[in-house]
């Protein structure tokens, strides 16, 4: 399935495709977008946004968009219709992601953090499935609306929430 490790990107991407219409899936649990350190591999890239057509698949990325050809990749990414988060380490970096106006954004926010605002005014969110029981990701969907107008905020969680919640307040 395409949970498991180890298949290949083409492999991949035919078992993206043969989902129902309108499924929603995570691409990534763990890791980035396809490519070689920063760069965004847009062929590989390319592949998945048209094996997603007609599914709801989304994820993060942390790849630098300082970057011309991984900006242009990421907006047409989204607007092929697969949701790629632009994923923040504070609240200004943001902000910053956000004036891109590329891609939606989520942030790492401290462990005990409520809904806020960014030093810009933008709203954050906190996931829903970190402050509600009964919600899961798979219930929510939150990350996967690429037209959404609020910033996501991932409580920082994990072996490492401390050290996390220190630094996403600074």
């Amino acid at each position: 399935n395409a949970g498991s490790r180890g298949t290949n990107w083409q492999a991949f991407c035919n078992e993206i495709a043969a989902l129902p219409a309108g499924q929603l899936w995570r691409h990534n649990v763990a890791g980035d977008l396809p490519g070689d350190g920063d760069t965004i591999d847009t062929d590989l890239l390319a592949m998945l946004v048209a094996a997603n057509r007609g599914k709801r698949g989304y994820t993060y990325t942390h790849k630098p968009l300082t970057d011309l050809d991984n900006r242009i990749a990421v907006k047409a990414a989204v607007d092929g219709g697969f949701t790629i988060n632009l994923s923040a380490d504070n609240l200004n970096e943001a902000d910053e992601l956000a004036d891109l106006g590329i891609a939606p954004v989520v942030v790492v926010v401290p462990s005990d953090a409520d809904n806020c605002t960014t030093p810009a005014g933008r709203k954050v969110v906190i996931c829903p499935a970190q402050v509600h029981d009964h919600v899961t990701c798979a219930t929510c969907g939150l990350c996967a609306r690429a037209d959404r107008r609020v910033v996501v905020g991932i409580r920082a969680h994990g072996t490492k929430a401390k050290e996390v919640s220190a630094a996403a307040a600074l």
